[in-house]
């Protein structure tokens, strides 16, 4: 059948989302047949003959990088390369084609000793900071119970689970792959993991109305997906998928081999191959001009290198890398550790966030915001939250997050004692049916009470009375929609309600059930929220200031995510769904991305998408996440940002982990990175302009002397330690003041700069200088030489004011 067809490879990791709503969508009596199985589970030679089709159950992980390929890959570079080929050129020149005793290595040394220097520093970097994504192999490493024909159930490894196999689950078991529940109790899985949400979700062989039929997979009640875990109840289902074919696999596929180009890498990139058009163009024309107006080929062929030799900022590479490797240690001492050096650029050129919502915008725990009466009301009295108290505290079930946070909020007030004037009688339990539980207590006086708390819907059901304005009223379809407007104001605040109910003076001793959960009273609220932190906003302000526009990216409800946006500051006017996300055209995403500042209900591979468009934009984009669902959205950003609680996988696949969740955090890294950013492009700029001024001057110089100006050597020496001239560009683009009088460098800047004067007048007197062939200057020209460089510096600050004028902005 065409069920089992395997699909031929592809190298675009897409879920089959069809095939998920295929499965839900079988009914319990075609389901078997569907996915070629039987009640008694799969023969042992099918069982081979689909391992052998499908393999193992295992996903896709990044494997262990070799040393070697890893070392030959720090040389891979453009510069490197043009670097390289200079130094074939004058092994060539200086070497191989000079006299006898004349042979020159110096600068064949010089040039390889920063290639060498510069690629083993980023070796080394990358090799600590790159691990292999181990962290998903751990997560199958365990077991499960499969019903095979011809065996008992049987406990086998889930790397060994085929599609068909009939696999039972219960209370703390992971799901071994993506499944179709064919039974179930009470089953509760939690799929924090993959989706970010923090709420358990009930699961049960039969969706309800058309939930098989639309919207995301990642909902769908009869399907349980692997990397999920089991929180409660039993359950038997149906693998459909396994490996790389599930949903935990996709996101695997996406994040294993290369990541995306970075817009450090693009960066780079623009300027080493402009860098090598321009020699393209100029070397040729130099080469040309010069050998026929000296007719001397070879001459003509030096000088030209020489132009080469000077166009290239050979410290690039070298002064890039420790730039970034300064700023790593920089970053390392506000609590952000740099695991790719390319990172801290796209740091500080970082213009959009993308962040989770919880646990970065919000403290990641649900807490007791609010207790209210029936009608509205604020309970004063404490009495809502005191029978909420006894109906927690008395279970012996399993203690949700909502359980949690009344007992904690219980033991903030010091009100704990309040348990001991009551003895438990009877419970009964909560289930994913009815959607509530009950607890029975009785009084030192013998006053016996039933007390429920549950969802509000299925509580509403159960009360035949309420109370409002103090008084008990019979439960009419007006106080049922009054209750359920009370609901849907706190829904809008982003808080969780569920309802709490009585019943006194009961006659019944023992044996308390379902059918005793009836003719219940109403007596109020209790609301919960996930509060945003308290430094989030004014670190959302600042992140605003600087530049950077804040989006969020979340799981969770739309509710939810939009009352925490608008508590941190961050607008909700435009604000969109993933299902609604899902329905739009290319063009139409394109634009949503834009103009969109808060995403809800997203999967994985829409945090990804997101990301890509926007990347497409020309934007360059920063995510910050900590769950299994974000390592692919990680992956993908020009700076994944982690932190040191989240799981193994968000790790690895980010580039900088943060040691505080917080964002105040992250604005002190972006400012660092700003600051290596801003050197590096001050270093670029600077090299860039005064290497092209020079060598225009000397080609200049070139058709009208009868020599060459300067031989390779000379430029290369000059372009290391500067010129008398180059280095007042330092002081002149690294403000937009009037240096030296508005504004000075650093005495470690001031000083170097006088060092590199000294050696450079100083050079031509010495030995070493005659033997390069440099000649000492007349004192008289240094006279004219200070009114040279006076006028460079007052028509560079002149050019400096117009540019400013005209853009509004410096470097």
């Amino acid at each position: 059948m065409i069920m089992w067809k395997k699909r031929k490879s592809s190298t675009t990791f897409t879920f089959n989302g069809e095939k998920v709503f295929l499965a839900a969508s079988q009914t319990l009596g075609t389901v078997f047949s569907y996915f070629q199985t039987s009640r008694i589970g799969l023969t042992q030679e099918e069982v081979e003959a689909r391992q052998s089709l499908y393999g193992k159950n295992e996903v896709e992980h990044e494997q262990k990088k070799n040393p070697i390929s890893t070392f030959i890959k720090a040389f891979i570079n453009p510069f490197i390369g043009v670097l390289t080929a200079l130094v074939i050129i004058s092994f060539v020149l200086d070497v191989l084609l000079a006299n006898p005793g004349e042979q020159d290595w110096t600068a064949i040394i010089i040039i390889l000793t920063m290639v060498i220097a510069s690629s083993i520093l980023r070796f080394w970097q990358e090799w600590k900071a790159n691990a292999s994504s181990e962290a998903l192999l751990k997560m199958v490493t365990n077991t499960c119970y499969v019903k095979r024909a011809g065996n008992q159930d049987e406990e086998i490894n889930i790397t060994d689970l085929v599609p068909g196999d009939i696999v039972m689950i219960a209370a703390g078991d992971m799901i071994p792959a993506d499944m179709r529940i064919i039974e179930a109790k009470d089953l509760f899985v939690s799929q924090s993991s993959l989706t970010g949400e923090s709420d358990p979700i009930e699961k049960r062989p039969e969706a309800k109305g058309n939930k098989h039929s639309k919207g995301s997979v990642i909902e769908l009640e009869n399907i349980c997906f692997m990397g999920s875990n089991v929180v409660s109840g039993s359950a038997t289902g149906i693998v459909f998928a396994t490996g790389n074919s599930t949903y935990l696999g996709t996101i695997a596929r996406s994040i294993a081999g290369h990541r995306a180009a970075t817009a450090f890498d693009k960066g780079i990139s623009k300027v080493s191959f402009l860098l090598i058009r321009f020699m393209l163009i100029m070397i040729p024309f130099v080469f040309l001009v010069n050998g026929v107006t000296k007719g001397d080929w070879l001459e003509a062929f030096i000088f030209a290198v020489s132009v080469a030799v000077g166009l290239t900022p050979e410290m690039l590479p070298m002064i890039v890398t420790a730039n970034l490797a300064k700023g790593a240690v920089a970053m390392s001492k506000k609590k952000t550790i740099v695991k790719d050096l390319n990172a801290i650029q796209n740091f500080g050129a970082m213009n959009i966030l993308c962040t989770d919502k919880t646990g970065t915008l919000t403290c990641d725990q649900i807490v007791l915001e609010k207790y209210i009466n029936a009608d509205g009301s604020n309970d004063e009295s404490r009495r809502i939250l005191r029978h909420a108290y006894f109906n927690s505290f008395f279970q012996t079930g399993l203690k949700n997050l909502m359980d949690k946070a009344i007992l904690s909020h219980v033991k903030d007030l010091s009100l704990e004692y309040l348990k001991d004037n009551y003895t438990k009688v009877d419970e009964i339990p909560f289930d994913f049916t009815r959607r509530r539980m009950s607890v029975v207590v009785e009084d030192r006086q013998g006053k016996r009470q039933i007390i429920t708390k549950g969802a509000v819907e299925e509580m509403l059901d159960i009360c035949s009375h309420a109370e409002f304005n103090g008084e008990v009223h019979p439960m009419t379809i007006e106080l049922k929609n009054k209750a359920r407007d009370i609901i849907e104001q706190m829904n809008k605040q982003g808080m969780r309600v569920i309802a709490v109910a009585h019943k006194s003076y009961l006659d019944k001793t023992c044996d308390f059930r379902i059918e005793d959960e009836k003719d219940m009273v109403l007596i109020g609220y209790l609301a919960f929220l996930d509060p945003p932190k308290q430094s989030a906003a004014s670190a959302i302000k600042q992140l605003h200031e600087h530049g950077i526009e804040i989006k969020i990216l979340s799981g969770d409800n739309d509710a939810v995510v939009r009352t925490i946006a608008r508590q941190v500051g961050i607008r909700t006017d435009n604000a969109l769904t993933g299902p609604i996300f899902e329905t739009m055209s290319e063009e139409e995403k394109m634009k949503a991305v834009n103009q969109t500042t808060v995403f809800s209900k997203l999967t994985p591979i829409q945090k990804t998408e997101i990301i890509t468009l926007l990347q497409a934009q020309q934007h360059t984009v920063g995510f910050l996440g900590d769950g299994i669902n974000d390592a692919a959205a990680l992956r993908q950003s020009d700076i994944g940002i982690s932190v040191d609680s989240a799981v193994d996988i968000a790790k690895e696949s980010a580039d900088i982990i943060l040691l505080e969740k917080s964002l105040m955090v992250l604005e002190d890294g972006v400012l660092e990175g700003r600051k290596t950013f801003g050197n590096i492009t001050k270093y670029i700029k600077m090299t860039a302009s005064s290497n092209f001024g020079n060598m225009f001057s000397v080609m200049a110089a070139s058709a009208f002397l009868p020599f060459l100006p300067m031989l390779p050597i000379h430029l290369l020496i000059q372009n290391l330690l500067y010129d008398i001239s180059q280095t007042l560009i330092v002081h002149m683009i690294r403000t937009r003041k009037v240096p030296f009088i508005q504004s000075c460098a650093s005495w470690q800047v001031t000083g170097l700069t006088l060092l590199i004067m000294a050696i450079g007048i100083l050079l031509p007197f010495t030995p070493f200088g005659s033997s390069i062939g440099l000649e000492a200057l007349p004192l008289s020209y240094f006279p004219w030489l200070f009114g040279i460089l006076l006028s460079y510096c007052i028509l560079t600050q002149l050019i400096k004011n117009w540019y400013i004028h005209r853009f509004t902005k410096w470097l």
